[in-house]
């Protein structure tokens, strides 16, 4: 009798799990996956690029002559306008060589004038008069030299900008074009950020290349600078090591925020023609490989390796892998396996892209 009800219990409980379990297989192929197709849009993405920030003049001040540095008329960190004084080296023996050459000038033309009068009244040969002539042009020369090398000591801005650190101290022996410090000119400052070879092609070739001219400075404190710059010049050669060309964009710089030297990322707007894009949400990764998971007509699942070629909020945009015929599983990737056949509900991508953040023209 017990052996009896023990076999009915069985029965009853094999009866309920086959009937849960075949309640769970008909639930889930009821499921309905959502799939889409890729679409064809005109988009715009902002690339960022690491970036050098240069003065727009920016030169080493050295000393022209040798001699002890008499006297500094300004600091470190200066602004100083064009003609201000900054340095002062002791002039002693250069005023005396101008003293000198201006004594031999001198002499030099009191003999021109005797050697003249001599000619007038042809006592001396006109030969004798050119000789005496080139010898006062010789001691002119030599006076203006003196007022040349005696000039240098006297070291004053080229333009307006901002001093750099005081490499010699009063007191200091110089050498002939020992450095100074270095002078920055930044009211406009030189970006310049370097482009791969495929971008600089897309960029060259593009017919809205004069609206990518545009591009905005990301400072290296995460924050926007004031103003944009302009691109406005493309080097004439790329590096063979790492297959970029650098870029140069002129940014104002009124405010002064900027200062040679400085790092940060330049925005650049790119345009893609008839772009291939995706919400992100249908991709997965292995092995740092981006994968989809295609339809087949037959609803079978197939796993298939893409290539980004940019990137929007929430998009991406298929450099090869996919075409706009392919019907790509949208949620539940983690639901279906490869090879995998499955229930599917179609919907529009138009109305897929409704629902997410993007910036597409």
């Amino acid at each position: 009798m017990k052996s009896k009800m023990l076999l009915i219990t069985g029965l009853c409980a094999l009866f309920i799990y086959t009937s849960c379990e075949s309640k769970k297989e008909k639930k889930e192929k009821d499921v309905a996956f959502l799939i889409t197709n890729p679409i064809k849009l005109d988009t715009t993405i902002t690339k960022d690029y690491v970036c050098q920030i240069h003065a727009i003049r920016h030169i080493e001040v050295r000393a022209l002559e040798k001699g002890y540095l008499k006297e500094i008329f300004v600091d470190e960190g200066q602004f100083v306008k064009k003609g201000q004084k900054m340095f002062y080296i002791m002039p002693n023996i250069y005023q005396a060589e101008l003293q000198k050459a201006k004594a031999e000038e001198q002499a030099a033309n009191i003999e021109y004038q005797n050697t003249k009068l001599l000619s007038d009244s042809n006592v001396v040969s006109k030969n004798e008069l050119s000789m005496a002539q080139a010898n006062l042009e010789k001691a002119r020369a030599e006076v203006a030299l003196a007022q040349t090398h005696l000039g240098f000591t006297d070291i004053r801005a080229p333009f307006d900008g901002i001093m750099d650190h005081l490499e010699a101290r009063e007191g200091s022996l110089l050498d002939e074009g020992e450095l100074l410090t270095t002078l920055s000119d930044n009211s406009k400052m030189w970006v310049y950020f370097n482009v791969p070879e495929s971008e600089y092609l897309d960029y060259i070739i593009s017919k809205n290349k004069e609206d990518s001219k545009n591009v905005s400075l990301l400072m290296a404190n995460n924050q926007p600078f004031l103003h944009d710059g302009i691109v406005e010049t493309i080097e004439g050669e790329f590096n063979n090591e790492t297959g970029n060309i650098a870029f140069r964009a002129t940014f104002p710089n009124s405010e002064g925020i900027l200062r040679h030297g400085e790092t940060g990322s330049i925005l650049m707007k790119v345009p893609y023609k008839e772009a291939i894009i995706i919400p992100q949400k249908a991709t997965f990764e292995i092995l740092d490989k981006k994968y989809v998971f295609v339809i087949g007509n037959d609803n079978v699942v197939k796993q298939r390796e893409i290539t980004i070629k940019g990137e929007l909020p929430n998009l991406f945009i298929i450099e090869k892998g996919l075409s706009v015929t392919d019907k790509v599983l949208l949620e539940g990737i983690r639901m279906v396996k490869n090879g995998e056949r499955i229930q599917t509900k179609f919907e529009k991508p138009e109305s897929v892209l409704q629902h997410l953040d993007m910036y597409a023209e």
